[in-house]
């Protein structure tokens, strides 16, 4: 078994073992103390599960079939606290397409208690299940599966997931079955799964701009059939009232984002870094437009020149969904997962000089989550530098290597 040695020569196996224990053991461990308490706050006063409440309160309706509810907080506010009363007081913004609803059903015909217990049960096997498929495509990686382990128990992105009780994991699981499908050549049942981020519209973004400018039609075909499926089971069972209100929400979320970005140094996209980085909204969204069209450009020149080099492809991809994305929390740096497993694989085998660095930018790409509260007083994300850095250098090495070379490689 050869040492892991990803590109930069700090990166040893044993060293990453030792910063994803230390990672996991230190997150863990403090996040369970702080849900030791025998009510349903926290010890810092929050609700366990945060977000789950949302959902929880979606399924409500959905079990009681009150669509007109499903875009009315104050009517949200209230159940939530009838049936979760330690919620009182709690508003969430609601913006997810009706079908969702449907979704929680389920969970919400049991307590507030054991329906987080279930969802976070789901999302973290969800999460296993998707890290342990992409690391078994990935050769150079075989032999490490505990280095593995630990850095995916680690992964800030993934303690983030459970600690909100988002529903991101469901993102990543999309993700994961899209990568298969297209290395296996599965174009329509890939666009299928494309259609169902339909319940995350902003991490079909640049999906959507990669298929169509590189004339992926069935892609583009199965996605729209997979969202209109699924809008219309919401159509089917609310009526087209809640879709109508949908729309209008959507309409206006530009104007809803200090509502649903209530702590942007959470957030880890190209808009939110221009916007805490400069104060005049409209430069900010004009620098957005501009970096997000240097990325998708770069995506693009990727996915053309990179042939069936899926590591750099749809590493590429993943990246640019985060980075382009209007809307990212930190736990939707989930759907990085299996970036970082397959830019390792590649890394391992390659270590010419075009790549010294890229090493570390993953590692930093990992790392820097975690310090985005700093944000706060830097108004700089580091982790979105990292990211577009991190792709820069991809769509770099596209074009200085040869079509057949990359695909000798990643074979």
């Amino acid at each position: 078994m050869k040492p892991l040695m990803i590109s930069d020569r700090w990166l040893t196996s044993k060293r990453l073992r030792a910063h994803g224990l230390l990672l996991a053991l230190s997150v863990w461990s403090i996040y369970i103390w702080t849900l030791a308490t025998p009510t349903l706050r926290d010890r810092n006063g929050n609700l366990k599960g945060a977000d789950f409440l949302h959902f929880y309160t979606l399924g409500t309706l959905a079990v009681e079939h009150r669509g007109a509810d499903l875009y009315d907080m104050k009517a949200q506010a209230a159940i939530a606290a009838t049936r979760v009363p330690d919620a009182a007081g709690i508003r969430y913004l609601p913006l997810y397409p009706p079908q969702v609803s449907l979704l929680f059903a389920p969970l919400a015909r049991l307590s507030y208690g054991w329906a987080l217990a279930g969802w976070w049960i789901a999302s973290s096997l969800l999460y296993a299940v998707c890290c342990y498929s992409v690391c078994c495509a990935c050769p150079n990686l075989q032999g490490y599966g505990a280095t593995v382990a630990l850095l995916a128990a680690g992964f800030p992105a993934f303690f983030h997931l459970i600690a909100w009780g988002q529903t991101s994991a469901i993102a990543l699981a999309l993700f994961t079955a899209l990568f298969f499908l297209l290395r296996n050549g599965r174009e329509f049942l890939a666009g299928l799964v494309v259609g169902c981020l339909i319940f995350k519209p902003q991490l079909g973004l640049a999906v959507a701009v990669v298929f169509v400018a590189m004339g992926a039609w069935k892609v583009v075909v199965g996605a729209v059939v997979s969202a209109a499926a699924q809008i219309l089971a919401g159509i089917l069972y609310y009526g087209t009232g809640p879709f109508c209100e949908w729309m209008r929400m959507m309409a206006t979320v530009r104007q809803l984002l200090p509502l649903l970005e209530p702590r942007p140094y959470q957030t880890h996209s190209l808009r939110a870094f221009w916007t805490m980085l400069i104060p005049w909204p409209n430069a900010s969204l004009v620098l957005y437009g501009v970096s997000a069209a240097f990325v998708l450009s770069w995506t693009i020149v990727v996915w053309r020149r990179s042939g069936e080099a899926w590591s750099l492809r749809y590493s590429s991809l993943l990246l640019a969904t985060v980075l382009v994305s209007p809307h990212l929390t930190v736990y939707d740096l989930v759907i990085l997962a299996p970036a970082f497993l397959l830019l390792a694989d590649w890394l391992i085998d390659d270590h010419s000089s075009s790549n010294i660095g890229m090493g570390t930018l993953l590692y930093a790409a990992y790392m820097l989550p975690l310090i985005g509260p700093f944000a706060r007083w830097t108004h700089v994300q580091f982790s979105v530098i990292a990211m577009a850095l991190l792709l820069w250098m991809i769509w770099r090495i596209s074009r200085q290597r040869d079509l057949p070379q990359l695909a000798e490689q990643e074979g």
